[in-house]
């Protein structure tokens, strides 16, 4: 059975780092294309990052460009986002999702997602 699980969410305050985790099990994620969404309540879905299993290129929302990096650790099977200098309005849940031949950041060309972990950006 493939799936995606996500850690790494928590309580942090403005300015403050965090770094989400999405690990792969039952399949290998060095053969997918790998995005970061979030939704915010009440909000649409937002694709956040992503990279590429070809040539590992990846792409940053304009709202996140600068703070956030995506890498991954094959060794781990894991996606990383690395998520600094956070802001209120970055507060969501946090997807993980994983396709073969992904549009970066549009979410109905993912087959697989995580269950999501919660961000909340707070003082």
């Amino acid at each position: 059975q493939l799936q995606l699980v996500e850690f790494g969410g928590g309580l942090v305050q403005p300015g403050g780092s965090l770094r989400l985790s999405c690990v792969g099990s039952g399949f290998t994620l060095d053969y997918y294309d790998i995005g970061w969404f979030r939704q915010a309540p009440g909000k649409e879905r937002e694709g956040v990052s992503c990279i590429s299993r070809s040539d590992g290129s990846t792409y940053y929302a304009d709202s996140v460009k600068g703070r956030f990096t995506i890498s991954r650790d094959n060794a781990k099977n894991t996606v990383y986002l690395q998520m600094n200098s956070l802001k209120p309005e970055d507060t969501a849940v946090y997807y993980c999702a994983a396709d073969h031949w992904a549009r970066c950041a549009v979410a109905g060309t993912y087959d697989y997602w995580g269950q999501g972990t919660q961000v909340i950006v707070s003082s």
